[in-house]
């Protein structure tokens, strides 16, 4: 159902038990970023999506092709979800982690019980 929502990606089987959902080009990326704009996440996984939206545009403007632009990334990889995997630890021992965006819960809606 996302897949024909959104027009874009593949299915695919990942375990036994479960599938994934696959986009491969930063063209189907962008309708998933669209997505995401349009309608925030109202949790910290926020803070993760405004990271990689960062890095989706060090990408599209070429940035990641030099080193000072993959550092960059890496910076904000090193914020994200589970930080670096020990391999990027030490291909980027210096790397220091931006800072995480924090991200305030919603507001609740005041409801008149009458």
């Amino acid at each position: 159902m996302i897949q024909k929502q959104l027009g874009v990606g593949s299915i695919g089987k990942d375990r036994k038990d479960s599938v994934q959902f696959r986009v491969t080009s930063i063209k189907e990326l962008s309708v998933i970023m669209d997505h995401f704009s349009k309608y925030p996440l109202l949790t910290q996984k926020r803070a993760d999506y405004e990271l990689f939206n960062c890095i989706v545009d060090l990408m599209k403007s070429q940035q990641h092709l030099s080193l000072d632009g993959l550092k960059k990334i890496v910076s904000l990889k090193a914020a994200m979800n589970n930080g670096l995997s020990e391999k990027l630890k030490a291909a980027f021992p210096d790397v220091v982690p931006v800072q995480r965006p924090l991200v305030e819960p919603p507001v609740p809606l005041l409801v008149d019980p009458h």
